[in-house]
This record gives structure tokens, C-alpha cells and sequence, in this order.
């Protein structure tokens, strides 16, 4: 089993479809293309963290055909467009404001994570070398060494994996505001 993450799908959302920088056809090209990329991805056993606004502008039945497409154990952390018709889809858990867990890695090394819809400057266990994950910036927010938006703008429009971030994070020259006086990566 692995675990992926995955921010902003956005499904059903025409006027946000406009707007992104990769051109789609029409919602239904556009949330076809991203269950398409989702499930290629992950499996039946795998593990997903949608970190916030998988729908906006959508009817509860879209919501609920789209969920059904897609592969995976789903957990939410609540977006700012995830209302009802989202928060009452079959997650494995209920919906949360942020999550702080921990994931262990191809190697078996264990990564404490936490997760929020919004980007945080500072977030829980920082000091303790937890990573921040995040949506909600589509993609505008430089990644730090241990913060980085995992929504699907940023990661052509699919889920990612562990080893994936990690390496963009430990890539990344930016260090946390919080860290940077004391030279800590």
C-alpha cells in the first residue's frame, strides 16, 4: 500500500478550468483527464490525502460519480470550496481542518507529516523536522525544504507520492521563515 497526495482537482468547476494554465476542452474533458491520471496512480489498497477543494460548483451526484471513479482509500482535509456535497461523500474518515500524521517510505524510514488545505509560515512539529503539506496556492507559492503545495497544478494533474516530495522539498533553496536565523535546512 502507498499513500499519495493531491490538492485543488477542482472537479466540476467550470470557472476554474478557464483559468488553469494547461488548457481543457470542458469540465467534463478536464475531470475525465484527472481521474484518468489519478488512477493510473493509485490502486484499490492505496492511500489518498486530498488536501481540500476537490469540487466546487458541483452537483452532489457529479460529486458522488466522480468519487466513485476514483481508485484508493480517500481521506479529506476540508478545502474552502468543499461544502456539503463533498464533506458527505463516502470518505474513510471524516472530513478534518488538518491532519498530522506520519508515513513510512519505500525505505521504512518514517516522515511526520502535516497537512492543511492552507499554506502555514509555521505549522506543528517544524522544529521536529515535520514536513507542511498544502493546496489551496495552485501552484503560486515557492516550495521550501519542508513545505511544498501538492495540489495538482503543481504536479501535472495527478497524485504524488512520499519520495517525489521529499525530493522537491530537499531540492528546494528556500528554508522556513522560522529556521532561516539559525541556518537550519
Amino acid at each position: 500500500m502507498a499513500t499519495f497526495f493531491i490538492a485543488d482537482t477542482h472537479f466540476g468547476d467550470a470557472h476554474l478550468i478557464e483559468r488553469r494554465r494547461r488548457g481543457f476542452a470542458s469540465v467534463e474533458a478536464h475531470d475525465a483527464a484527472l481521474i484518468a491520471r489519478w488512477n493510473a496512480r493509485v490502486g484499490a489498497a492505496d492511500e489518498v490525502w486530498h488536501l481540500g477543494d476537490f469540487a466546487a460548483h458541483a452537483s452532489r451526484e457529479h460529486c458522488a460519480a466522480v468519487f466513485a471513479r476514483l481508485n484508493g482509500v480517500k481521506r479529506l482535509v476540508r478545502g474552502n470550496h468543499d461544502s456539503n456535497r463533498v464533506l458527505d461523500l463516502p470518505w474513510a474518515e471524516p472530513p478534518l481542518e488538518s491532519a498530522r500524521i506520519s508515513v513510512p517510505d519505500e525505505a521504512g524510514r518514517t516522515w511526520r507529516l502535516f497537512l492543511a488545505h492552507y499554506a502555514h509560515r509555521a505549522w506543528p512539529g517544524l522544529w521536529r523536522e515535520t514536513r507542511h503539506l498544502y493546496g489551496h496556492t495552485h501552484a503560486t507559492l515557492p516550495d521550501t525544504t519542508r513545505s511544498c503545495d501538492v495540489g495538482v497544478d503543481a504536479w501535472d494533474f495527478a497524485p504524488v507520492g512520499l519520495a517525489e516530495i521529499v525530493a522537491r522539498q530537499d531540492a528546494a533553496t528556500l528554508v522556513p521563515e522560522e529556521l532561516a536565523p539559525r541556518a537550519m535546512r
